[in-house]
């Protein structure tokens, strides 16, 4: 019974900040698939400082402590739907 009305209402999905830039979004989808700073680096064409930065800066503003929340938060927002790779 549980179970049917949990269907019906799913629940809410988690916001990104508004504050986050096309950029730290795009990276943070790059994140989410499961790439390594070095294949983000060559994937957006930013050097590897660059890329540790923008990390660090996600991390920060998003007030998670490690890289899998940051991927369970791109996944819980939609910002990367699944099964993408």
């Amino acid at each position: 019974m549980l179970a049917a009305v949990a269907h019906r209402h799913p629940p809410p999905r988690a916001q990104l900040p508004a504050a986050l830039t096309e950029r730290e979004r795009e990276l943070l989808a790059e994140i989410a698939t499961g790439r390594s700073n070095d294949e983000i680096s060559r994937c957006l064409f930013l050097s590897q400082a660059t890329t540790r930065t923008y990390v660090s800066r996600l991390l920060t503003k998003l007030g998670v402590r490690d890289r899998a929340q940051l991927v369970h938060l791109a996944y819980e927002s939609g910002l990367v739907p699944a099964g993408r790779r």
